[in-house]
């Protein structure tokens, strides 16, 4: 295997392919505190991409409950599993080295093994492929909290508060990951599955796929799918007509994907960074993505341990319990949930571009507005201004404005009744 860098890792990996970057990263990040869980955009992807027969089962974009829901069931729990297997065999610890972090190694360095690095020679990747009745409901423990013990009612006498409830669930919004070093590229004895060097976005070549389904066995995340019809997988392909700026909408500008753009809750956004020959994000400060994943680090990546190094980031919910929200988004969560509390200035205006335009934000610019909050957050003294976020297209062109304090809008009397 050779040696690539995984700056989620903070350090050098073993990986099947030498290291080779796109020119352009599709990434996206979703705000997990807004998320209502109502699935629109698990159906817009399926009406859209896997409508046909033999797909009745992939839901290339789904909404699960954490701690308990997941789909393909459990996909999460088994591979931890299996890593934790590998370093009991290997008499070796995961653990992250936090106290040292830089702009190669933002999170600190994670001492443990990879997927990559777990396998017995055999295979590329540790993996397993899921049981059919794994893959029954996309949904399933949908809104089942953790137990917990309370009076006679189940009530508990005492109480929630921030910062973790007693009682708690969250939703975990997933599609592909379009990794940096994808797990399914690697397993593909075929070399079907490839990333495209203008965005980034992973795909698979049904020409040349004969759904040997290891991409299905070795992709942590289980998105990559076997299609029994076709005898070839398939999986998320980003909206990739939408990225080239071919949708009629578009005026030839690239353009969140459909599940980014149907969110009711705001939750999500969408967009392409520039990638430095070394795959790092080439400096863009007032690039959203950029702002929000190097800068502000609020966002973050979902099991950076695999090793695949992810471009799809979250930030983690306030409520959950910080032991929890580590396993899953590494050692930044504290960090990412202490900005997202009390945002910094800047950080409350970007919030307001998710889910504001179809059109993929590439640069933003603020107007400052007047002091209209004062309070404290966490024995801190915190203040909000009613400043302006400007939006503007890949060509320069302004896609939205909008302001911190949303306006109010009142109806005339004659159309006081809109049915």
């Amino acid at each position: 295997m050779a040696e690539v860098y995984n700056w989620q890792l903070g350090r050098k990996m073993k990986y099947v392919f030498e290291e080779a970057h796109p020119q352009k990263q599709f990434t996206a990040v979703f705000n997990i505190n807004r998320c209502i869980g109502c699935q629109t955009c698990t159906g817009a992807c399926k009406a859209t991409w896997t409508f046909s027969k033999g797909q009745e089962y992939m839901w290339w974009n789904n909404v699960e409950t954490k701690p308990y829901g997941s789909y393909p069931q459990h996909w999460d729990i088994k591979i931890l599993q299996m890593l934790d297997e590998a370093h009991a065999a290997q008499k070796k610890q995961a653990t992250w080295d936090a106290t040292q972090t830089d702009a190669k190694a933002p999170y600190g360095t994670y001492n443990g093994l990879t997927i990559f690095e777990a396998t017995d020679g055999n295979q590329n990747a540790i993996g397993y492929i899921p049981e059919d009745k794994e893959w029954r409901a996309p949904t399933f423990y949908e809104d089942t909290s953790n137990s917990y013990t309370g009076d006679n009612l189940g009530i508990s006498t005492q109480g929630v508060s921030l910062p973790e409830h007693q009682t708690w669930f969250f939703y975990l919004q997933r599609l592909c990951n379009h990794c940096t070093y994808p797990a399914c590229a690697a397993a593909c004895p075929r070399k079907a599955v490839y990333k495209r060097p203008e965005d980034g976005i992973v795909l698979i070549d049904p020409s040349r796929c004969r759904g040997y389904r290891k991409c299905v066995e070795e992709c942590p995340y289980k998105k990559s799918m076997y299609r029994g019809t076709t005898r070839t997988s398939e999986k998320c392909v980003a909206c990739y007509p939408r990225v080239e700026g071919n949708d009629p909408l578009s005026e030839g500008v690239p353009m969140e994907t459909r599940c980014m753009a149907v969110c009711p809750g705001k939750i999500r956004l969408n967009g392409l960074v520039d990638v430095a020959a070394d795959g790092s994000w080439v400096e863009d400060p007032k690039h959203p993505m950029y702002f929000l994943v190097k800068q502000e680090k609020i966002a973050l990546p979902l099991y950076p341990q695999f090793g695949t190094e992810p471009n799809i980031y979250y930030i983690p919910p306030r409520w959950a319990p910080r032991a929890y929200l580590h396993q899953m988004f590494g050692p930044g969560v504290e960090a990412a949930i202490a900005r997202y509390a009390a945002p910094s200035r800047e950080l409350l205006a970007v919030l307001q571009l998710f889910r504001t335009t179809q059109k993929m934000i590439f640069r933003y610019e603020i107007e400052e507005g007047p002091l209209v909050h004062e309070t404290e957050i966490n024995g801190k003294p915190w203040q909000m201004y009613n400043d302006t976020v400007i939006g503007f297209d890949a060509k320069g062109r302004e896609a939205v404005r909008l302001s911190v304090v949303e306006p109010l809008h009142e109806r005339p009397p004659e159309r006081l009744n809109t049915i």
